[in-house]
């Protein structure tokens, strides 16, 4: 049976991976540098995971955390990682880039569509753009792109529920689906998903030991968050 509310964890390696599938999560952001925000895993890390889980694995695809901006020499490492990782077993990939004015790049995201057809999120550079509700009408012409991981340009998703409120409404009856993450954790999901109507949540350090970046994901966790989420979708 597959959940109402889609509940998305973070992992850095294959025990993070096996925690978050035994605590309930429907797939997995693989990413490797954790305190820099997240960048690409190593394929031989992808292809284990893929053979010791059966969840979805959405890899991270980004070289540097400098900058959402990309170089031609950034988007050769982008590509090349890609098909690597897509051999590897991929389901997806996590990736973006935006322009010195903080608009979306639509030639290099033109560019990167062009190496997989893999679906696509669209990553937390999107709480960098000037314009969130124009940046959202620009990605939902992409039919690859089906998820927009992001806070509501808050540092923390439950410091932006009206954000997510104004959001929301433009992604109804497409393709394209908001990836509500930031400060999200077990106590507070459930109310910050009633309150904006999200249905799909990312987990990072609200589902790891000690609440730290260098805590494993803890599977008891994750299934606080999954019984809470499922609440939601039972109407409690």
């Amino acid at each position: 049976m597959t959940a109402l509310m889609l509940l998305e964890v973070i992992a850095t390696s294959v025990r993070d991976a096996v925690e978050a599938e035994k605590g309930g999560a429907d797939r997995l952001e693989l990413i490797s540098a954790f305190a820099q925000g997240g960048l690409t895993p190593d394929v031989a890390l992808v292809a284990q995971i893929v053979q010791t889980v059966t969840l979805p694995v959405h890899v991270m695809i980004r070289p540097h955390s400098r900058t959402f901006e990309v170089s031609r020499e950034d988007l050769a490492h982008m590509t090349e990682s890609m098909k690597a990782l897509e051999a590897a077993g991929a389901s997806a990939f996590v990736l973006g880039a935006i322009t010195a004015d903080k608009k979306i790049d639509e030639a290099a995201l033109d560019q990167l569509l062009a190496v997989s057809r893999l679906p696509v999120t669209f990553h937390r550079a999107f709480d960098a753009l000037a314009n969130q509700e124009a940046a959202l009408a620009d990605l939902q012409r992409y039919p690859q792109i089906r998820s927009v991981l992001t806070s509501g340009g808050a540092e923390r998703a439950p410091d932006a529920v009206a954000q997510f409120e104004r959001l929301l409404p433009l992604t109804r009856g497409g393709q394209l689906s908001l990836l509500a993450g930031g400060g999200l954790t077990p106590e507070n999901v459930q109310s910050f998903a009633q309150a904006t109507g999200i249905r799909c949540v990312h987990l990072g350090t609200g589902v790891r030991a000690g609440r730290r970046i260098d805590g494993g994901v803890d599977r008891a966790l994750v299934r606080q968050v999954r019984e809470r989420l499922d609440a939601i979708g039972c109407g409690g």
